[in-house]
């Protein structure tokens, strides 16, 4: 089976969220077979849910979907780095790989802040890819931001 990143797809769930007025940020899961088994961006403002990330979206979508609590053999494709909280979320879902575009030095829960998969009370482990698409989820992150502030 030849690698297929899924990576154009989280940032096209990256920027509908942008046009929804939240954080441009996606999230596709996806089976072992690479087949698109959720999607999900933030949804933290519509739905009045401080919880409601793109990773978090798709891993409740995901389970449902394939009535399982766990997502053994999938794949998380997600334009920014993990918050803490999502990357315990990702652990407690066992997911077997995780890929991120942009680093998040200020709120990252993988390579920063937390680091929250090398912690000892860390059950599961995913592999980790990072930069995947990153100029691409930096810049859509950039601009949304600016508009925010009138920058732009």
């Amino acid at each position: 089976m030849t690698f297929t990143s899924q990576m154009q797809a989280a940032l096209t769930e990256a920027r509908a969220a942008g046009a929804r007025g939240e954080v441009p940020v996606g999230a596709v899961i996806v089976d072992s077979a690479g087949r698109v088994v959720a999607t999900g961006g933030n949804r933290t403002r519509e739905g009045h849910d401080p919880t409601a990330h793109a990773e978090i979206v798709a891993i409740r979508a995901a389970c449902a979907a394939l009535g399982v609590e766990r997502l053994v053999d999938h794949d998380l494709y997600v334009t920014l780095e993990p918050c803490a909280m999502c990357a315990a979320a990702i652990s407690a879902a066992r997911i077997r790989r995780v890929y991120y575009g942009a680093a998040d030095p200020k709120s990252g829960g993988v390579a920063h802040g937390a680091r929250v998969f090398t912690h000892p009370q860390c059950h599961h482990v995913p592999e980790v890819y990072d930069g995947i698409s990153a100029e691409d989820s930096e810049s859509l992150l950039r601009r949304f931001f600016e508009e925010r502030r009138g920058d732009a």
